[in-house]
């Protein structure tokens, strides 16, 4: 692989970033997406880094979740804040976790990207439902390093 560009096309990009805006309508959790080439760091704590960097630990509940990436590395990581990570036991991401893996054995890194997500909205929501005034406090985009 070249280029983290090459890793999804635009139309995949955009899936993932309408999965994203989905799995955050039932709940006031915050999901985002960085994707990068490589780290020579422990992939747990560079991801930790891209979650200050992009500002998740800013969000009113403490609810951000990050789905780190890097492609050339086979690596992923997915990064609760503390108002999560309080609540729930210590393997709560170990089923969305399973789901992509299971995809990204077979190749298919997008749809294991946009299950992993719906399947943390499910698991957010049981814990930070969606309220009235819900507001979206972090881009849905992807963010490439």
């Amino acid at each position: 692989m070249s280029k983290v560009e090459d890793f999804l096309t635009r139309e995949e990009e955009q899936e993932i970033v309408e999965a994203i805006r989905m799995a955050e309508e039932n709940t006031s959790g915050e999901i985002r997406v960085h994707i990068e080439k490589t780290t020579s760091k422990v992939p747990f704590d560079r991801a930790l880094e891209v979650f200050y960097e992009l500002r998740m630990n800013e969000t009113q509940l403490q609810n951000g979740v990050l789905f780190y990436f890097a492609v050339d590395d086979k690596n992923f990581v997915i990064c609760g804040d503390k108002g999560i990570n309080d609540l729930v036991t210590n393997d709560f991401w170990d089923c969305t976790k399973d789901v992509m893996t299971n995809h990204f054995k077979a190749g298919n890194f997008k749809q294991g990207i946009v299950d992993g997500i719906l399947n943390a909205g499910e698991q957010l929501k049981k814990y930070f439902p969606s309220s009235e005034d819900n507001k979206n406090e972090l881009s849905n985009e992807i963010s490439k390093g």
